[in-house]
């Protein structure tokens, strides 16, 4: 078929710009001054000191049933937790990960298997729940799967064994596709054993994938050496048929029949594609959508018949694109030849990038490893490729690595062209190898399995093959390489795999896949019974390993022998046991975390991980490079468990470089790092790894001063030192070997357990006092007293001092007295420390320290030293020049803690504030800044020193509320102390801070008001002498002084409304009268406080006043607004009142029921009170004269709601025995008429209503009584 108009022809010029030859270092290095020897030396030592970056294991002895009977392998599939092995017997192996314990082994060729596909892909992870698996342990599924027509061969017995069922389990249930050399292909369910379709297509077939969702469509593609892309669909389970591609109008009417059940439903072919060569490679697309297979001529993409809309039918199998292989003379003749692979790429599942990183000198890349057991966020695709899919494709030397997308370019879009998809070619890369297999590992690194050829130019060596079976026996080692997609280098040299025969093996007969890390919660596999009994032990390998193996050796391939033979023997080449039990124990490597990376060849399988953090350690220690080794521990404190295992008891062979080890279960071997539970994560004190990183940390030391790097020695000392004796041991070789200096900075200042000796900080502070006192003061401010005895340190100091060579005049770097300063501050530290303040004050008095001397005197309560002398005290920081010329915000802070340390002992009665202020004012008259000061600092509370740098301690409300308490009781207690010099504090309050003064004013009643209003005259102090007019009464003249001088109508209507005074109200409106600003400000501010119809009649006709609608729609506004609330409170008072009334009035109206004439059948009815005492009531009788009540009853008879009913004289008689109420019963309760109470007027029932409430207003006497 000849290639769409839309496909692309890549000329030389664009594979020369896209394409870099990714090359081995140690191929491509040359060395024009050393000899081939030397050079050979120099790689193979530049590889040992080179950590791998990944870690190996055979698992090669663990898969015995799949090399039975000479038997090796040509296919392989892994996805999921299956291992799908073909052999070039044409058996077909299914193998469970991790165990890889064998499930299903069936025969499906005459010949060797060329290709294995299932659907889908991957598979679903096992996830059987307990009912489910209830019902599937009691199922009996033990017949064997039938033989298929042509492909089963008799046993030497003569005789076939039943192979055990595969559970009925979500990831068992897959369909396997394989093709072969010998034309069929083979498809079969792994769980259904009837569930067998086997199709013959006369050429050898080198290709077949499965749709994704071949459970429903039945549909499959094949290609082989006939060069034709076939799709096949349809097809009866249990036969044999050939294929009708290009058979004409009958096959296709058979198709047609047999598609609606008339026919023979062998199933249909259609050729998709051919005519340019044979096809090795199908993929379809991860999602589906879209399907990439390679021939002779290039790489093919093609939309598939999936996931398309009701409108994109059309699209179905429509080419997409076509890219050329390269120009090259080379793949002219080895296009045929060479096996291209192809994989779609999850990009989920990668590892993460930075677990290789670049050392920004450009120096080699070193590993780093994430830790195990931390969250990991696994990355994702961007936003921007949100709908593309990645394919890389390795073939021949080349590699491609492209970007399927949904829908037309960029360009494409802006051009008007409509396109199902488009492709984009993010890199091609060139190698010195050929590609056996590749895949993505980090979003940024190729893994390749490079098949090496002894001669440099190995491609060219290969000419067009010749007929007829031969064996190549100078074929080199193959090699995993990773390479970097962005720089197209090599991120390592690469690691050289050791496998049986490699001498003989072609590149077609290695195979890389790879299993991506996939996002399982980790949980406990608790569950048994019918999981033994359904999966054979499939889940025993993640709960239960011990139970499955019984070693945990390690085991590797055996040089060129190929796999023993099982202990079980195979009976039939068609079908042997699937579930037998391996022997072997499993390797550990194949449960680590993370992906796994699969490399198959005909006669060994190994098994490549990323290295753990306990691999990294080993090779770090073995290569004494003990800063890394410590860093690893401190970060993975897991890889000293990991690293105390016992090691391999067999020698390794695969790889030749040293083998790592791992561990882990069946959902750790599903499962990437950033799956693992939370708890995973958390670090406890472990003393085992404490001990570890000691013993690391002393030889890293060690590694140190042998090489006299005192300085990073010290440092590495700080960091790894953690025990009082190391530290003591590591201070002495300091000291002896003079690099004191070196380690002091590192020094712990916290206590550790066991402690440093104290003549460890002794030693290093008497060195310094000799030699370097400013490393002293920097000492003592750092290491609390606590870690050492002040006694000899101050004893060192003293002598130094009285040695006379550090004076107060002595220079020291160009300053007079520096050493003599910081001494005598260090000595006073010491004294502090000592437990003796008084000597500590005499030294800060010598050296002029304010600060230090002011805190020493507030927290030792020292100030009665200074109390005679108080303007000195509060001068202690201000000089004469300041006193002349400085601003008040210099004098304020430099005088803020005396004076505040003056007030605190005020409050406490210590210096008391009389003195204080006689003082001040014989020294510096009235007023003053410093006395100022001082009021306003007993006027607001102001006790406490703020500190620069001060921490704030987080304290509990209940201390937050008894926090405030004290400092209102203590601003309280100031105000009173200042209402006692009141009008010497008015004077300095109306000098430096008016603010303060109106406070002061209206808090303070002991000031003299006629020389407060004399102040505020002379300075002009509008709104103060307002408030003092006002005090005295004078409400006109302070009215009038806020319409003149201050002008603010706002004030004056506040003012009036404060004052709530009518005649204030018609002062307000006169003076406003000739000012329409005000009485524009009347009328929107005023409100409701006066009438509005007052304040508009006193407008002057003719006076223009700017907004006057505004104000006067305003004020109209307001007053509606409180109609309408008003008269919504009343509708709502009358609508509770009637509905109160109509309540009372229905209780009113009912009815209480009570027997009269005749004697009830229970005459004597016993209630029982709170009391406890019974009392007798005969019903329809009155309790009081207990006579019946009769129909015409000529007294009234009053009832109540626990059913007593009383005459009113009984009723009185028996709440009050002494017969005075009966005395006062009104003259209208006894004289009612009873014609009256049918009277239809309301009146006199409520007078009634209401003297009878008066007369029995505390209740029925027996339940007061019985309730009292």
């Amino acid at each position: 078929m000849a290639p769409d108009s839309g496909d692309i022809e890549e000329d030389d010029n664009v594979e020369d710009g896209l394409s870099s030859k990714a090359s081995n270092g140690k191929m491509q290095a040359s060395h024009q001054d050393q000899s081939p020897e030397s050079e050979e030396d120099q790689e193979e030592e530049e590889e040992e000191d080179e950590e791998p970056r990944l870690k190996y294991a055979s698992v090669t002895k663990h898969m015995k049933p799949v090399y039975r009977n000479g038997d090796a392998t040509s296919a392989f599939l892994v996805g999921g937790d299956k291992m799908i092995i073909g052999t070039h017997n044409g058996n077909i192996h299914v193998l469970t990960l991790p165990s890889l314990k064998s499930l299903k082994v069936y025969h499906a060729h005459s010949a060797s298997v060329s290709a294995v596909s299932i659907s889908p892909y991957p598979p679903p992870l096992p996830a059987p729940k307990r009912n489910a698996l209830s019902r599937l342990a009691s199922t009996q599924l033990a017949s064997p799967a039938p033989s298929i027509s042509g492909a089963s061969t008799a046993s030497p017995a003569g005789r076939s064994p039943k192979a055990p069922p595969v559970p009925l389990i979500a990831s068992n249930q897959i369909y396997i596709a394989t093709s072969s050399i010998d034309g069929n292909v083979c498809v079969a369910s792994l769980t259904d054993p009837k569930d067998v379709m086997l199709r013959n297509f006369g050429r050898p077939v080198h290709a077949v994938n499965l749709s994704p969702d071949y459970k429903n469509d039945h549909s499959y593609l094949s290609g082989g050496q006939a060069g034709n892309l076939i799709l096949t669909v349809g097809g009866r389970s249990g036969t044999t048929s050939t294929s009708n591609a290009g058979a004409g109008a009958a096959a296709t009417a058979s198709g047609w029949l047999g598609a609606i059940g008339l026919g023979s439903n062998t199933g249909k072919d259609t050729i998709l594609h051919s005519g340019e060569g044979a096809i090795r490679t199908i993929q379809w697309s991860l999602s589906g959508r879209y399907v990439a297979w390679v021939n002779e001529k290039g790489i093919k993409l093609m939309r598939s018949n999936l996931h398309l809309g009701n409108d994109e039918s059309e699209n179905a199998w429509k080419r997409i694109n076509h890219i050329d292989h390269p120009k090259r003379e080379v793949w002219h003749d080895m296009a045929g030849v060479w096996k291209p692979q192809a994989k779609w790429v999850d990009e989920t599942g990668l590892e993460t990038d930075d677990l290789y990183t670049t050392h920004p000198d450009g120096s080699e890349m070193k590993s780093e490893i994430q830790k195990l057991d931390s969250p990991v966020a696994l990355p994702k695709p961007s936003p921007r490729r949100k709908r593309s899919e990645k394919l890389i494709i390795g073939w021949g030397d080349t590699i491609w690595v492209l970007d399927v997308h949904a829908g037309p370019s960029a360009d494409e879009k802006a051009a008007g062209k409509r396109k199902i998809a488009h492709v984009e070619i993010l890199n091609i890369l060139q190698t010195d190898c050929i590609v056996s297999g590749v895949s993505l590992y980090t979003p940024s690194l190729l893994v390749v399995l490079a098949y090496i050829t002894p001669d440099e130019n190995a491609v060219s060596s290969q000419t067009t093959p010749t007929r007829g079976r031969h064996r190549r026996q100078n074929a080199l080692q193959p090699e995993i390489r990773l390479i970097n997609v962005e720089t197209r280098e090599e991120v390592s040299v690469a690691d050289t795999l050791n496998v049986s025969r490699y001498e003989s093996l072609s590149a077609t007969d290695y195979h890389l896949e790879a299993l991506p890390a996939m996002q399982v919660t980790q949980k406990a596999a608790s569950q048994r019974g019918a999981l033994e009994i359904i999966g054979g032990g499939i889940w025993d390998v993640g709960t239960y390993p011990a139970r499955l193996f019984s070693s945990a050796a390690s085991v590797r391939s055996n040089g060129s022998q190929s796999a023993e033979s099982s202990s079980r023997t195979a009976s039939d080449a068609n079908i042997a046991p699937a579930l037998a039990v391996n022997d072997q124990a499993i390797h550990p490597s194949a449960l680590t975390h993370g992906m796994k990376i699969f490399i198959q060849s005909p006669y060994d399988c190994v098994l490549a991980t990323k290295p753990t953090p306990a691999d990294h350690f080993n090779w770090l220690e073995s290569h004494a490079m003990y800063e890394e080794a410590w860093d690893l521990l401190n970060q993975h404190p897991e890889a000293v468990g990991d690293s105390s295992d016992a090691s391999s008891e067999s020698t390794p062979s695969t790889p030749t470089r040293s083998s790592y080890r791992g561990q882990g279960t069946l959902m750790d071997f599903l499962a990437d790092d950033g799956s693992q539970t939370p708890g995973s994560g958390q670090r406890n004190y472990n003393p085992q790894v404490e001990k570890e990183k000691r013993r690391v940390g002393e030889l890293w030391v060690q590694q140190l001063t042998t090489h006299d790097k005192w300085s990073k020695a010290g440092a590495t000392c700080g960091k790894v030192l953690s025990t009082g004796d190391s530290w003591e041991h590591w201070a002495w070789v300091f000291a002896q070997a003079n690099k004191i200096t070196e380690i002091t900075p590192y020094i712990p200042s916290t206590h550790l357990q066991p402690p440093i000796p104290s003549i460890v900080y002794e030693l290093v502070l008497g060195y310094y006092v000799n030699e370097d006192r400013k490393k002293l003061q920097e000492l003592l401010e750092r290491w609390p007293a606590e870690l050492f005895d002040a006694s000899p340190v101050i004893e060192a100091i003293q002598n130094r001092l009285r040695a006379g060579d550090i004076r107060e005049d002595s220079v020291e770097d160009g300053k007079v007295g520096q050493d003599w300063r910081v001494l005598l501050g260090c000595l006073a530290k010491l004294y502090l420390d000592d437990g003796r303040p008084a000597k500590a004050l005499g030294c800060y008095i010598r050296l002029q320290e304010a600060d230090i001397a002011m805190r020493l005197i507030s927290e030792y309560h020292l100030v009665n030293a200074v109390s005679d002398d108080i303007p000195g005290f509060i001068m202690l920081r201000i000089s004469k020049k300041q006193q002349q010329s400085a601003p008040m915000s210099e004098l304020e802070l430099a005088s803020m803690e005396p004076i505040r340390l003056l007030v605190s002992e005020a409050h406490h009665g210590i210096v008391r504030s009389e003195t204080v202020i006689r003082q001040l004012d014989e020294s510096f008259g009235v007023p003053n800044p410093y006395l100022f000061f001082y009021f306003r600092a007993l006027w607001e509370g102001e006790t406490t020193i703020p500190t620069a740098g001060s921490s704030t301690i987080e304290i509990t409300s209940r201390d937050r509320k008894q926090s405030l308490m004290d400092e209102r009781l203590i601003a309280s207690e100031g105000k009173a102390l200042v209402s006692d010099h009141a009008d010497i504090a008015l004077r300095h309050f109306a000098e430096y801070d008016r603010p303060l003064l109106m406070n002061f004013l209206k808090a303070s009643q002991s000031y003299t008001l006629d020389l407060a209003t004399r102040i505020c005259k002379q300075r002009h102090y509008t709104p103060e002498l307002v408030y003092l007019l006002a005090k005295e009464g004078r409400m006109t003249q302070a009215l009038r002084l806020i319409i003149d001088e201050i002008g603010d109508v706002s004030q004056a209507i506040t003012f009036a409304k404060e004052q709530n005074d009518q005649s204030l109200w018609d002062d307000l409106l006169n003076y406003s009268m000739k000012k329409p600003p005000f009485i524009r400000g009347l009328l929107e501010e005023v409100g409701t406080s006066i009438d509005p119809m007052k304040l508009v009649r006193k407008i002057p006709e003719g006076l223009e006043i700017e907004g006057l609608k505004s104000g006067l729609m305003r004020i109209i506004r307001e007053y509606e607004i409180q109609y309408s609330i008003s008269e919504g409170v009343a509708r709502v008072l009358r609508g509770e009142v009637a509905a109160a009334m109509a309540e009372k009035g229905k209780g009113l109206n009912k009815g209480i029921k009570f027997e009269i004439g005749e004697v009830h059948k229970d005459p004597i009815a016993v209630q029982k009170f709170r009391t406890g005492r019974p009392r007798q009531v005969k019903r329809g009788h009155c309790p009081g004269c207990e006579k019946a009540f009769l129909p015409e009853d000529p007294e009234l008879l009053i009832s109540f709601p626990c059913q007593h009913v009383f005459h009113l004289p009984c009723l009185l008689d028996f709440s009050d025995p002494a017969g005075k109420k009966s005395e006062n019963i009104p003259s209208s309760l006894t004289n009612l008429d009873r014609q009256s109470e049918y009277d239809r007027s309301i009146g006199p029932k409520i007078d009634h209503a209401s003297l009878l409430r008066n007369t029995v207003n505390e209740g029925c006497p027996l339940e007061n009584r019985d309730n009292g």
